[in-house]
């Protein structure tokens, strides 16, 4: 079980990257994007909440067995937040790339709520939120760059 939780948690082992751990777990999300894209909400909203739970469960076991709450090597976090950045989206590379760079940037400076979350939870439900609120907000920005340049 042990090795399983490692491998969920790294996305399948992209957290172990030597730098920027971080932007390669995200990376991960793009062919699930892919893969997704075009399924209807109804497959889409309970698909990602199996996955969201999953991802509380995961990261916190494996901040257990690295003991840090928010090791480095914990990567699911990231790929639940690129996934909710382009959640309700047809698969494009427009999409694809903007989401993760829009993801990736309000990851790396977390507006608030995502810094409160990031720095007063520590567990694995606070390790995923700061993505998802990160996510949220690389969402609506997502969203306005494809509008704004009809790239969608």
């Amino acid at each position: 079980m042990r090795k399983l939780i490692l491998f969920m948690s790294s996305n399948a082992g992209l957290g172990y990257a030597p730098v920027a751990s971080g932007t390669f777990g995200t990376l991960a999300g793009i062919p699930i994007f892919y893969l997704t894209g075009a399924w209807p909400w109804w497959l889409l909203v309970p698909s990602f909440t199996a996955l969201l739970f999953l991802s509380f469960w995961v990261a916190d076991a494996a901040g257990q067995i690295y003991g840090v709450a928010d090791d480095g090597r914990i990567v699911i976090d990231e790929l639940v937040g690129y996934l909710v950045t382009v959640a309700f989206l047809p698969w494009s590379w427009s999409a694809a790339l903007l989401g993760f760079f829009w993801f990736r940037l309000f990851d790396i400076f977390k507006p608030p709520p995502a810094r409160w979350f990031d720095q007063n939870l520590k567990h694995g439900v606070g390790v995923v939120l700061d993505d998802i609120a990160a996510g949220i907000y690389a969402a609506v920005a997502l969203r306005l760059t494809l509008w704004l340049f009809k790239l969608g």
